[in-house]
């Protein structure tokens, strides 16, 4: 046990039982986080309306991974199915003691924990391209466009067995889409949250973390420390004693919405604002989309039909406070379609159908 389901009921308020796993339950637990963003909060303030919107994050609790789950033990390809359909991998791995909660391998050790699930997924990854190697050669006819496609698995798979993830091999922008369909796990971006106890959160150290600094710098891991028992507790308390509590423990923001906030950036995700008297909210967009496409968030009609996107910077409102100072000061812009839409934008879209 390590912690994760507190961790993500944390995140979700889905209430999950945190023992399910442990009696042999192995469904995948779903919610939605809020992404934290101040500006959602200055904006609703500003504008009072009926509605305020977060941009949120979908997360899903796996069954926990054991050694030789790429072979089908614990439950080894459940968890193998499930996580090929995520965009990102939230490693939860154990720093605390706890004599009543044993941990699987019998001691704690998080670099090895994350080197295991790595060599599982790498170990599925090997397993479906051999597969895939396999059909091709035991067909009775190679096609000419499968002569490719084989030599560049065969490329693929001998980069897996000398330990190279399928992220950091060195692909052509062609040949990495040329294998999208794969969905190889070791290919999904994985960010690391070590659970810590409460005295090695606050000192900021716990046994193993050089080990774990090392292993992660190596892969280019995020790390963040989390105390679940402190975030429990922080979710207990009103926002006056949270943030008592938060100044305390030296940081202005609680473990899980630094996790949260992490995600979404990781993944290259960003955020636009609609404002108004009935709704402020929050978009979610990749990083470097264009006006138009943006418009289709929130609408297909507004992106068949868009024609101008009303563009106004998040921190030259805050800092005039009000929408008419910035037209005043001539800050206010008209964007066409091919306007790359920047974090923070406010933007009212024109457009005709």
């Amino acid at each position: 046990m390590v912690g994760k389901t507190t961790i993500f009921n944390l995140l979700t308020g889905a209430g999950a039982e945190t023992s399910d796993f442990l009696t042999g339950k192995t469904d995948t637990n779903v919610g939605t986080s809020v992404v934290p963003d101040h500006r959602v909060d200055y904006l609703s303030a500003l504008y009072r309306p009926k509605k305020t919107s977060h941009a949120r994050i979908r997360f899903s609790d796996l069954p926990g991974l054991v050694r030789g789950s790429s072979q089908g033990e614990g439950v080894g390809n459940r968890f193998l199915d499930a996580v090929r359909n995520v965009d990102l991998l939230v490693h939860v791995v154990r720093a605390f003691k706890n004599p009543e909660v044993p941990h699987v391998d019998g001691s704690i050790d998080p670099a090895r924990d994350i080197e295991t699930v790595g060599t599982e997924l790498l170990f599925a990854d090997m397993e479906l391209l051999e597969k895939r190697i396999e059909r091709i050669k035991s067909g009775k006819k190679i096609k000419k466009e499968n002569l490719a496609e084989l030599e560049l698995l065969e490329k693929c798979l001998d980069a897996l067995g000398n330990e190279v993830n399928m992220s950091q091999i060195d692909l052509s922008g062609e040949e990495r889409h040329s294998l999208k369909n794969y969905n190889f796990l070791t290919e999904k971006p994985l960010m690391v949250v070590v659970n810590t106890d409460e005295e090695q959160f606050k000192a900021k150290s716990y046994r193993g973390k050089g080990e774990l600094a090392e292993y992660a710098a190596s892969r280019g891991l995020p790390v963040l420390e989390i105390c679940g028992n402190i975030e429990m507790e922080i979710s207990r308390l009103g926002a006056e004693d949270r943030a008592l509590f938060l100044v305390d423990l030296g940081t202005d923001r609680a473990g899980i919405d630094r996790l949260a906030r992490a995600a979404y950036d990781y993944l290259k995700l960003i955020s636009f604002f609609t404002v108004g008297d009935d709704e402020v909210k929050a978009w979610t967009i990749l990083k470097g989309t264009d006006a138009r496409k943006a418009a289709g968030k929130i609408h297909s009609d507004m992106e068949r039909g868009f024609i101008k996107a009303e563009v106004v910077k998040y921190p030259d409102l805050e800092a005039l406070g009000s929408m008419a100072r910035v037209k005043e000061k001539g800050l206010f812009r008209l964007e066409g379609r091919e306007y790359v839409v920047k974090d923070g934008d406010i933007i009212n879209f024109r457009f005709n159908v």
